[in-house]
């Protein structure tokens, strides 16, 4: 009786071990893909790994006010600015509401495209006409 329950405990700890594999590999990969857009955008990759600051940077990208920093810490609020900001990204990189739901659904999909994909970063443009209608488009 005592082997099957060491055969057991070894099953678990070898599915628990695979699981944290893939988990850190899936943490490794979205770092990569955040760093990658930070650079599109013109910040530094660094930016995108420290927890707070790096909802600030993406603010800034996206051109959105700083006070939806607080907005992000109210429940139930924070939903419909975590939104917002989401189409705020795709807009700062030349996407529409659908790449938004996109990103909303299928992050695991979308954002790998917004890193590595063919997609430029809009606001870097000289002209400030058009930073400012993709403020408020």
């Amino acid at each position: 009786m005592e082997s099957s329950d060491a055969g057991s405990i070894a099953a678990i700890v070898a599915g628990l071990g695979i699981f944290l594999l893939f988990f850190f590999a899936f943490i490794v990969f979205f770092i990569v893909c955040h760093w990658k857009i930070f650079t599109k955008a013109g910040q530094e990759g660094w930016k995108s790994l420290i927890p707070l600051y790096n909802a600030y940077v993406q603010l800034q990208i996206t051109k959105q006010p700083t006070i939806w920093l607080l907005y992000f810490f109210i429940p139930f609020v924070n939903i419909y600015f975590g939104i917002k900001h989401i189409h705020g990204l795709s807009r700062a990189f030349g996407k529409d509401v659908g790449f938004t739901v996109g990103i909303i659904l299928l992050p695991i999909v979308f954002y790998p495209i917004l890193a590595f994909g063919d997609s430029k970063y809009v606001y870097t443009d000289n002209d400030p006409l058009i930073n400012e209608i993709q403020e408020f488009k």
